[in-house]
Formats: structure tokens, C-alpha cells, sequence
């Protein structure tokens, strides 16, 4: 559904993008993580036909972001950082001046418009300045926005930035949705746990370029650290058990031992079965994997 080859775009001596790869599958969320002035924005600008690249080709639907711009346009949908509802509009206004806007005629509209207030559940705000509204429900009618022609592509540049816990997980609940229904959605997100939740695949931008790519728990694999860490009851216990673990890592003030392990069911059994042929009981145990805090720190070399 997306196509990205060789993308490039800089801003006078500011390389933004220097060889971009990227393709998304029909109906699939796909994640765009990076630092701060990775490219992510960029990358949705172009696709969304806002910034024209320099080099390179990108295409949408089928349709080139460069020579079918008109084509492209109409098979998307743009959530930006910042909402784009006006102010001085209720909810209803706002839908019914996106539809008009999008070319639906009169009835269409206000057809679409009734439509998407009840998906969103914005019907009592419906007549509502947008003034009244929190952050959670401006988000939502800014995505209900989006979907006026109901677009097969959408990009969502940072979605959920500055919104509650609750209203992230509306706001996930929704993007699920529209997913299920066949929707293709390309994210950029400040929040790990939101691509990890969300998308299918991730591809971790970093200086305009895609360093790494692959599902959640593909991404995971790539950084070391996973272990399991078992504790014992007392020294004596711990003191054995180090000494058949010879790759493990001794507390002996937590009285544990962290063994390094991929997570998996048959490393564990493995540990396992040797402490039970030395006659050692376990008092606790715990199974510790890289989540994608891991990832973004060891593939960028900055944290969040």
C-alpha cells in the first residue's frame, strides 16, 4: 500500500532523509520511531504530498506522491502533531465543513457527518463549541475528520501526544478498529508503548535513515539483556547454584542470580532441570526480555 525507495530530502546543509527504504502492507499499522528530528514528519509530509522529495520515489496506493499528487490526496487521511479543528466551530460544523471541503454533497454530508459523531462518541458535544472540549475529545474529532471519505491510507504523526492515559487508549481502541475494517495506517509516535501495542511492523528511523525494521518482537531479539532471574532462600542455596550457572550474574544481597536467556520456554526448562539434578530449589523466578525502551536506546544511542 506504501512504497518507499531511496528517499531524500534535505534543507540546505541539513540532511533530513538520506536514503529511505520503507514499504507497508495493505491493512497493517506500521510504526515510524526515531529521535527527535529523525525524519519521521518529514517521511509523512512527503507521503501526504505536503514536501515534494529530492531524490528517490515514493508511492501511495499505486499512486506516485511526485507525478499523482491529485491521486494520492484521495486515498489518504492526515492526523498532524496538532489538531486541526476550529476553534470557533461546534463538532458538527467542523465535520460538515471537512465534508463540503472533501466535495460531498449536502445530504452526503450530513449523513457522513452523523456517521462519525456516533463512532467517535461525540454526539452530545456534537453542538458544542470546540472550546468545552478536553484534549482527548479533540483528538478524536480530529481523527473523525480525517476519515470524511473514509481514505484506505492514513498517517498519524504523533496522535496521542499530550493526551491522558485513558484517552490514549480510546484513541488506540479506535485506530484498532479501523484496521480491522481493512484501513492501512503509517504512525509516527514519541511513545514506545504505543508502537509496541499498535504495530504490525516497526521501522526505527535515526539520522534519515532506517537503521532497523521488523515486528516488535523481532526488534527485541536484535538487543541483548534478556534473562531469567531466580532467587533463592538462603546463602548456601545461591552459593551452589552459582556454581553450576557459571554464566550467570550474582546479587548476593537479593540472594539472585540473573542467567542470560532469550525468554523462551525451553531455556527455562533448561535452567530449570539443571538446578533440579543438583537438588536446588528455586524460591522465585522471573522472565526479564528487552522491551522497545531497549531497542530505541541501543539502535539510536539516545534516550527519550
Amino acid at each position: 500500500m506504501i512504497e518507499i525507495t531511496g528517499l531524500r530530502k534535505a534543507y540546505k546543509d541539513k540532511v533530513v532523509l538520506d536514503g529511505v527504504d520503507l514499504n507497508v502492507a495493505a491493512g497493517t499499522v506500521t510504526a515510524l520511531l526515531g529521535p527527535n528530528g529523525a525524519g519521521k514528519t518529514t517521511t509523512v509530509h512527503i507521503l501526504s504530498t505536503l514536501v515534494r522529495p529530492d531524490a528517490g520515489t515514493a508511492s501511495v496506493n499505486g499512486h506516485d506522491v511526485v507525478r499523482d499528487a491529485a491521486s494520492v490526496r484521495d486515498a489518504i487521511g492526515l492526523t498532524g502533531q496538532f489538531s486541526a479543528v476550529d476553534g470557533l466551530l461546534t463538532g458538527e460544523e467542523n465535520l460538515l465543513l471537512m465534508a463540503r471541503l472533501r466535495h460531498l454533497g449536502a445530504k452526503r454530508a450530513r449523513t457522513r457527518t452523523a456517521e462519525l459523531l456516533e463512532q467517535f462518541d461525540l454526539v452530545e458535544a456534537a453542538r458544542k463549541p470546540i472550546s468545552t472540549y478536553s484534549g482527548g475529545m479533540k483528538r478524536r474529532l480530529d481523527l473523525a475528520m480525517t476519515l470524511v471519505t473514509s481514505p484506505s491510507v492514513i498517517f498519524l504523526d504523533e496522535p496521542t501526544t499530550g493526551l491522558d492515559p485513558r484517552s490514549r487508549h480510546t484513541m488506540w481502541d479506535i485506530v484498532r478498529g479501523l484496521v480491522a475494517d481493512g484501513t492501512t495506517v503509517l504512525l509516527t509516535t514519541q511513545y514506545l508503548d504505543e508502537a509496541d501495542e499498535l504495530a504490525d511492523r516497526i521501522a526505527v528511523l535515526d539520522n534519515g535513515r532506517i537503521v532497523a525494521s521488523g515486528t516488535p518482537d523481532e526488534l527485541k531479539r536484535l538487543v541483548p539483556g534478556g534473562h531469567i532471574r531466580l532467587r533463592f532462600a538462603d546463602a548456601v542455596s545461591l552459593e551452589a547454584a552459582g556454581g553450576l550457572l557459571t554464566d550467570s550474574t550474582r546479587d548476593d544481597a537479593a540472594l539472585t542470580l540473573d542467567v542470560p536467556s532469550d525468554g523462551g520456554v525451553d531455556a527455562l526448562r533448561a535452567v530449570l532441570d539443571r538446578l533440579a539434578g543438583a537438588r536446588l530449589e528455586v524460591d522465585d523466578l522471573s522472565i526479564h526480555t528487552p522491551d522497545l525502551d531497549d531497542v530505541f536506546f541501543a539502535l539510536t544511542g539516545e534516550k527519550k
